[in-house]
């Protein structure tokens, strides 16, 4: 779990207990402290519930069992961590909202997916991409797939991953468009409390784009409806819209692991510890 030294339990204004532990990524890591009352009771309850800032992992389970051990209770058990953080877990709720998908254990055979997708397909990991490199993530014919198949098993990101295939959906692009990255298309990160709306921002960063007010309902209406379906505590959803003006969600994962992109963490970190006193959020 890293050195256990850096771990910081806080308990915001008197209301939510948080875990972290910094991982020196300027889009995850926050300073609470900075924006916040911020206490670390001695006498602290022998069982505490807190929400994890302590960056992803490999091995959930194990870290909730650690903190456990201490005291600290995360806030999703180990199966609401896989339900919203694999797309195996999370397709199943969502297949009606998001790109056609399929997974294997073990990669299949070119003509396979021709057969199920045509070209060109996206392949990724359960969890994730590796770093958004096109290169392996955009199979156009039978020969990237089998350069990607050989690359899988080196790739730090991908190895431990099993692999999925997407349908490729065309979708609306935005600013820059680099040879190395994925198309950037007009995608947002949202973050949703108990089911509630607290946050979202472009999930490219560096570009600059917004949504409309017909785009913000339309979105929030889809986020919605895919943390209802989900339904754990802390929910980070990733939506795009198409070339055809549809809203998609491209993927799930836990709250607790998510990084911002142009989310403000102030402002979401507020609609959640207003929802948690009960109040409405705006």
């Amino acid at each position: 779990m890293g050195n256990k030294a850096l771990l910081d339990l806080l308990l915001l204004e008197n209301v939510l207990w948080v875990a972290v532990q910094p991982t020196e990524f300027p889009g995850y890591d926050f300073r609470f402290s900075d924006f916040f009352e911020c206490r670390r009771p001695s006498n602290r309850p022998e069982r505490v519930r807190a929400v994890a800032r302590m960056g992803a992992t490999g091995d959930y389970a194990g870290r909730r069992r650690e903190l456990l051990s201490n005291g600290i209770e995360l806030i999703h058990m180990p199966e609401e961590h896989l339900r919203c953080s694999q797309l195996p877990q999370w397709y199943p709720l969502l297949a009606d909202m998001t790109p056609r998908s399929v997974w294997f254990d073990a990669w299949p055979d070119a003509e396979t997916i021709a057969r199920q997708f045509g070209w060109p397909v996206f392949v990724k990991g359960e969890r994730q991409t590796s770093r958004h490199q096109r290169k392996l993530s955009i199979l156009e014919n039978p020969a990237d797939f089998e350069r990607v198949k050989t690359a899988w098993d080196a790739d730090p990101i991908l190895r431990w991953q099993r692999v999925v295939f997407r349908e490729f959906m065309p979708l609306r692009l935005v600013g820059q468009q680099l040879a190395e990255t994925l198309p950037r298309a007009f995608e947002f990160r949202s973050f949703w409390w108990k089911g509630q709306f607290v946050g979202v921002g472009r999930y490219w960063t560096d570009e600059h784009y917004q949504l409309s007010d017909s785009e913000m309902a339309e979105a929030i209406a889809l986020g919605a409806e895919a943390a209802r379906r989900v339904g754990v505590t802390f929910l980070a959803v990733d939506m795009a819209q198409t070339r055809e003006g549809r809203w998609v969600v491209i993927e799930c994962n836990d709250g607790q692991d998510s990084g911002y992109r142009a989310v403000a963490p102030v402002i979401m970190w507020r609609h959640v510890l207003d929802l948690e006193r009960g109040e409405r959020i705006a």
